[in-house]
């Protein structure tokens, strides 16, 4: 057998693997003020395509369907984005209050700290470990961003209104330009189905676990409950790194309004089990194994959409990683990437060339077992 060029080099291969891996990456920087609403609006028209589809299943013009859709999008976002402004103006008002009671705090504890051990180490806390100045700046920087994300707004729901339009006849368009055949069709129905089904779990799993912290915020005696329960719902979207982040700044509000280490541990501690009762049980079991990524991935994926699209980017890194993964499991040249994306390694085969019953997808061409009586 005469072997190819390309496999009779290797090495000139992957080194064209990589320089196109370059050039790629190169490319969603570049195109991040493009790239970034388009990728919001498309998450939010795939949310929302169901709304849309059963509107025009009750005979009403595809027009207004698309308009009644919309504004549903616009209400939800809009009243997060008012109380979450309004919190953070209140915390502009009250965060030299916060500052001059922590700084009070660090002084209490940190004499304690040195009459136990004996050490001179307050000048290190104060300058180098606990910088008020710099919750001062990041704080600032916080509602700098924000005023970015609303000037963002109207470009990503003007997008998301042409992609709903084109929802309804992308698929004729795609089957005359490429000339798909069923087993494609097929396919790319398949992906737009599990992208769908995963941001709609995903969605209600961080809308639930946003409505309980901010909850129990509120039992807490913390201030800014809208504002923490907005933070967890949004962070949500990050496994195991947004969790830790979110409970940051309410430990923090525990330890400066309460001032007790106890009340600071009993609040970590709400935000340990709501997050692990949902991260860890409920989240797995709806989406299941082969919606789950490794935790090596979902760090090097928030660092490389943090990096390449910003605070946005690394928000919405998980999910965009979980859609190209679907993609590349869905392909058949490309599926051993999804292999390594994945968290847990494929089932074993079978004797019989199937998969294992535990697998998570069942084999092709063969057809489910029937439920059990």
């Amino acid at each position: 057998m005469i072997l190819d060029r390309s496999d009779q080099n290797p090495g000139a291969r992957l080194l064209l693997v990589l320089a196109c891996v370059v050039v790629v990456v190169h490319g969603i920087r570049l195109a991040a003020p493009i790239l970034l609403p388009s990728s919001l609006a498309l998450f939010l028209a795939v949310l929302s395509l169901p709304i849309m589809m059963e509107l025009q299943k009750r005979r009403i013009p595809s027009t207004l369907a698309i308009a009644i859709t919309v504004l549903v999008n616009v209400a939800v976002f809009g009243l997060l984005i008012l109380l979450a402004a309004q919190s953070f103006s209140q915390l502009q008002d009250q965060l030299p209050r916060y500052l001059v009671r922590l700084q009070e705090l660090q002084e209490r504890w940190v004499s304690d700290l040195e009459a136990f051990m004996g050490l001179e180490i307050s000048d290190y806390l104060f300058n180098d470990v606990i910088n008020p100045p710099a919750v001062v700046d990041f704080v600032g920087s916080a509602v700098g961003r924000i005023a970015q994300v609303l000037t963002m707004t109207f470009v990503v729901f003007l997008i998301m209104i042409f992609m709903l339009g084109e929802a309804t006849v992308f698929p004729a368009k795609a089957r005359a330009i490429l000339g798909l055949a069923d087993g494609d069709e097929n396919r790319m129905a398949k992906v737009v189905g599990e992208v769908q089904s995963y941001l709609g779990i995903k969605t209600v799993v961080s809308l639930a676990t946003g409505l309980i912290l901010g909850s129990w915020a509120y039992v807490m005696q913390l201030d800014f409950p809208v504002l923490l329960g907005v933070l967890a719902f949004l962070l949500n979207y990050v496994p195991t790194v947004g969790s830790i982040i979110a409970s940051v700044p309410a430990i923090l509000l525990s330890l400066v309004l309460h001032g007790t280490l106890a009340h600071a541990l009993v609040v970590g501690g709400g935000y340990a089990v709501v997050n692990t009762l949902f991260g860890n049980i409920l989240e797995p079991n709806l989406m299941g194994r082969r919606l789950g990524l490794s935790t090596l991935v979902v760090i090097l994926s928030l660092l490389f959409w943090g990096w390449a699209w910003g605070p946005l980017g690394a928000l919405l890194s998980v999910p965009l990683t979980v859609v190209v993964k679907i993609w590349l499991e869905n392909t058949q040249d490309l599926r051993w990437v999804a292999v390594l994306l994945d968290k847990e390694p494929p089932r074993p085969t079978s004797p019989l060339g199937g998969t294992s019953p535990d697998s998570s997808s069942p084999p092709p061409d063969v057809p489910d077992a029937a439920p059990a009586g």
